[in-house]
């Protein structure tokens, strides 16, 4: 008498290259799981997936390397990684392939394992729209599911013929940090009266190496002319700050508590700018490239604006401060009349309430969870 067959549980292999990608991936594994509790995840990711039960292959502290200089550098371990990430599939043989975000790597394996047959779902799409519009090709080749974040993405990828669902912006739905504002000073022994300066200078070493000197310079004068004034830093694991002031408070456990209690933050363009139009603090973004770098994709990448609050907006509403802009002095004169309360800041806030209204209804991550595996929600 045969025994009685048990499906296999719902596999699912993910590629996350970057910690916002590890974030962003943690949650998307924990609304597929409501849906499909035995469901088993492998891939490319960090501490966070791994948290959320996914068996980690390549770790997001080996790929997190950005610029085209940088890039070329280190061709021959991407090439490595993708070998053995495409003999990893080939063996493990998924229900199904999640993307997130990593254009560089994560569409070149959406081509690369095209005759395997396995569905592939993109979720926080490349950038088309900034530069390497030829990128919506394989998107609308090997792609089935294209979940777009950005409300203005989804009409622009559908006008490329490429099916793009917006899902809304998981920023939609932070998730409370059940610490109140008495609790996060009492943790770094501030004054109540005492306002805090904040300093996100990027989540890659190489660009807080050239954000940090300039940040710190500017706020240290900032402080000076502000007794309120602290300095905090909201610091990214297994990044090295340097110089390291005695005097600098450090926010590595949850660093989006130094924006929600924060006065204003000095930003690195990047997924914190537009937390701080979710968390109400007025922002000065800034970056620095190598020169080759920035020169190369001044030929390529054609937006006015950096900053993914401008974009969302469609204007300027916080400032911008890029390569040689970047300056201490810059920094200062941009900040001074958004420490107080001023026309600037009160303007920049309005403005942030109408880009939180853009982002859509919480819910992104149980949308995309839906859509990826086909079962209705509730």
């Amino acid at each position: 008498m045969g025994g009685k067959t048990t499906k296999p549980a719902t596999v699912f292999y993910l590629i996350a290259g970057e910690e916002s990608g590890d974030h962003h991936g943690a949650r998307l594994i924990k609304a597929i799981k409501t849906r499909i509790p035995q469901a088993s995840f492998f891939g490319h990711g960090g501490n966070q997936m791994s948290a959320a039960g996914m068996e980690i292959s390549e770790h997001i502290d080996n790929l997190a390397v950005m610029g085209f200089t940088e890039v070329i550098k280190h061709l021959s371990y991407f090439k490595q990684v993708m070998n053995e990430t495409i003999a990893a599939i080939t063996k493990i043989r998924p229900d199904h392939i999640i993307l997130i975000d990593y254009p560089g790597f994560n569409l070149r394996l959406a081509k690369k394992i095209a005759h395997l047959k396995i569905p592939v779902s993109y979720f926080i799409l490349p950038q088309a729209w900034a530069w390497k519009e030829k990128r919506v090709k394989i998107l609308r080749k090997y792609v089935k599911h294209s979940l777009s974040i950005f409300p203005f993405e989804e009409s622009w990828y559908r006008q490329r013929a490429v099916t793009a669902q917006f899902v809304g912006h998981p920023f939609s739905e932070m998730e409370s940090s059940g610490i109140s504002k008495s609790e996060f000073y009492n943790k770094h022994s501030l004054a109540s009266q005492d306002q805090l300066l904040v300093l996100f200078p990027g989540s890659r070493q190489q660009e807080v190496d050239r954000h940090w000197p300039v940040f710190l310079a500017a706020a240290q004068k900032l402080i000076y002319q502000n007794p309120d004034l602290r300095l905090i830093v909201g610091k990214a694991p297994n990044i090295q700050l340097d110089p390291l002031p005695p005097d600098l408070l450090i926010e590595e456990d949850n660093p989006r508590l130094a924006l929600q209690y924060g006065q204003l933050v000095l930003v690195a363009s990047g997924t914190a700018t537009l937390e701080a139009a979710v968390f109400n603090i007025p922002a000065i973004v800034a970056y620095r490239l190598s020169a080759i770098t920035f020169f190369l994709a001044r030929l390529i990448v054609d937006l006015p604006y950096i900053a993914m609050a401008n974009l969302i907006a469609g204007k300027k509403v916080v400032p911008e401060l890029l390569q040689t802009d970047l300056t201490e002095k810059n920094l200062i004169q941009a900040a001074m009349p958004l420490l107080v309360n001023s026309d600037e800041r009160e303007k920049m806030q309005a403005e942030y309430q109408k880009i939180r209204q853009l982002l859509g209804a919480p819910g992104a991550y149980a949308r995309a969870a839906q859509i990826i595996i086909g079962q209705p929600d509730g």
